[in-house]
């Protein structure tokens, strides 16, 4: 944030007193005294069956981030899978909306939980926690036999992305569970009412803007005003359009003015345009609930999130709402990548601790969310897509996955994903409060950029900060 004092990643590393500043900045503490090795732990014989090593009565404890999805899917669904198993592994299952406050402290102090889904806007900065070897190295969990099938390892059961993207110094480390799917979200209903078509130029969707904000029905937009990453998603899509995927790749590299090219410029002035016109009265005071909240309400046609969106809003969107997504449209024609590109990447992160007490039955834990029952019941409870191969096929879509599972199909191979957010956490909080002023007017396009690229910059010069490369 402008006022937060830098925090070097050695002084997080070295267990510095640490609180959170606004919330965002994470890191892991290297904890006074050790637990013993996993390795010195007594050994249980593995199988086909239990290719860990699982101890019969060992408890597990994991910890849910509690938004989107919620934690019933982890009480009902995973946890009873589980226990089929393990009848006599005590989970002790928690949940919380800040994992960073939360579980900040039990890393520092050398006790942390098996199982962690490290998500929400205030995780643990998994840069730092690759840095400092807080997180078990899961290629075990990649070549173990699926529960579903002992024929089929598991790394055959998911998407090649969550490993790619999941890899830190060369070890899988971080199991993104669930298929993001980002885009601008709409009611299909209102849409249909109303005769408003779906943007697939930058223009068409200004004058749609101009349109909604002439009817005097409702805003034509807005975004999570409290938790800006919501509005810098669709800016760095539009900016991947422009110039091409290089731009995020050169990004995630922290290479020389990666954040100043002319397709950055481009993306901003564009969407600091809809900051100053088309915004939703009060947006900047606002978080990601309030805004979706009223969409439902019909105040306001647009936003943009990603595909948990419908079921975080189950209990306030109307019967016949129909959530429907669509890409960032085309700036110009001589965009180098095609209508219909989508930032997609798996998300909902889970780890493991590599210092907790147990990480044999977290991995475990992980292996019986993998299955194709865990799986496709998550999918139905949530309304959204996992990254397991097949696990709603058969399954009743609602419209939200529906429109954008088929966005995604229709992309096809025009993906793009960045990692910046989760190896930096500084650039992290950086991005998160210039977007905001970006779009409240605070800073000019050219201002935010060069902001950015300070601190790429620092983060860069800072040889206590472990890089990472694309």
């Amino acid at each position: 944030m402008p006022n937060t004092p830098h925090i070097s990643r050695r002084e997080l590393l070295r267990g510095a007193a640490l609180v959170p500043v606004a919330g965002a900045l994470a890191a892991c503490a290297t904890p006074a005294s050790k637990p013993a090795a996993t390795a010195s732990s007594a050994p249980v014989a593995t199988s086909a069956a239990n290719p860990f090593g699982v101890a019969a009565d060992k408890p597990l404890e994991v910890w849910i981030f509690d938004g989107g999805f919620g934690q019933d899917y982890a009480k009902n669904i995973h946890q009873p899978l589980f226990k089929t198993k393990y009848a006599g592994v005590e989970i002790k299952h928690n949940a919380t909306k800040e994992i960073t406050k939360v579980l900040q402290p039990r890393f520092a102090g050398g006790n942390p939980p098996e199982v962690i889904d490290n998500s929400g806007a205030n995780f643990m900065d998994f840069g730092a926690l690759a840095q400092d070897g807080q997180m078990q190295d899961l290629t075990p969990l990649l070549d173990a036999p699926s529960w579903d099938d002992p024929a089929t390892k598991v790394r055959d059961t998911i998407d090649q992305s969550v490993i790619d993207i999941g890899t830190y110094d060369g070890k899988f480390s971080v199991l993104g569970y669930v298929n993001y799917i980002h885009g601008i979200w709409y009611s299909q209903k209102v849409f249909k009412d109303n005769g408003w078509q779906i943007p697939k130029t930058w223009d068409e969707f200004l004058k749609l803007c101009e349109t909604i904000k002439k009817s005097g029905k409702m805003a034509p937009f807005t975004y999570a005003g409290k938790f800006p990453q919501y509005l810098y998603e669709p800016l760095l899509t539009m900016a991947a359009k422009i110039g091409g995927s290089e731009v995020l790749v050169n990004i995630d590299n922290l290479e020389d003015g990666a954040w100043t090219t002319e397709a950055m410029k481009t993306a901003a002035t564009a969407w600091a345009e809809v900051g100053a016109k088309y915004l939703m009265e009060g947006t900047t005071g606002l978080d990601h609930v309030q805004t979706q909240t009223a969409q439902n309400k019909y105040k306001v046609a647009m936003l943009p999130s990603g595909s948990w969106l419908e079921n975080e809003q189950k209990t306030t969107t109307p019967a016949d709402f129909e959530y429907g997504m669509f890409p960032i449209p085309d700036f110009t024609s001589s965009d180098k990548m095609p209508y219909g590109t989508l930032h997609t990447q798996p998300g909902e992160n889970f780890i493991v601790s590599s210092k907790s007490a147990n990480p044999q039955a977290g991995m475990e834990y992980l292996r019986a969310m993998l299955s194709k029952k865990a799986a496709g019941d998550f999918s139905e409870l949530v309304r959204t897509v996992t990254v397991v191969k097949g696990a709603s096929d058969g399954r009743q879509n609602s419209p939200g996955v529906a429109s954008a599972s088929k966005a995604v199909a229709d992309a096809g191979a025009n993906a793009l994903y960045y990692r910046w957010q989760t190896w930096y956490g500084p650039l992290k909080d950086e991005g998160i409060a210039a977007t905001g002023e970006l779009m409240s007017g605070g800073l000019t396009p050219d201002k935010y950029l060069e902001r950015m690229q300070k601190k790429a910059d620092e983060i860069k010069n800072d040889s206590s900060i472990k890089k990472y490369k694309r």
